[in-house]
């Protein structure tokens, strides 16, 4: 079966997470991309640079895996489970669904969506 460019995306991103480099991912991305999560937005591939610098520097580790990979007509979706730690060392896992626009060999819109509760640090408890 012919390799898609979610496939390419898929092994960017966790190319970009074992070297803590965003250029694998960021380099898939067109001049006019647009980029967003539930917390930030980005555009153009500076913009990508930036939106995928950010996420690695929230983690001291993250390793990505996909349980589904789709892609027709230019979209491309993918569902995925990451897992590492924060940058203090805390053990950190959470799911999620990032959507693809893809434009010829160019990403030209991503959002992803996430389960935020695994990211955030409870307040310590009052003594």
């Amino acid at each position: 079966m012919p390799q898609t460019f979610a496939d390419r995306f898929a092994r960017a991103l966790q190319e970009s997470e074992a070297k803590k480099d965003p250029g694998p991912v960021a380099g898939l991305f067109g001049d006019d991309a647009e980029l967003s999560n539930l917390a930030h937005e980005e555009r153009g591939a500076d913009g990508a640079r930036r939106f995928w610098q950010e996420y690695l520097d929230a983690f001291g580790t993250i390793r990505s895996e996909f349980s589904a990979i789709k892609q027709a007509d230019g979209w491309a979706l993918l569902e995925w489970t990451s897992e590492g730690t924060l940058p203090a060392g805390k053990p950190v896992k959470y799911r999620g669904v990032s959507i693809l626009e893809v434009d010829g060999e160019r990403v030209s819109k991503f959002r992803t969506y996430y389960d935020t509760a695994a990211l955030v640090t409870p307040p310590a408890a009052a003594t």
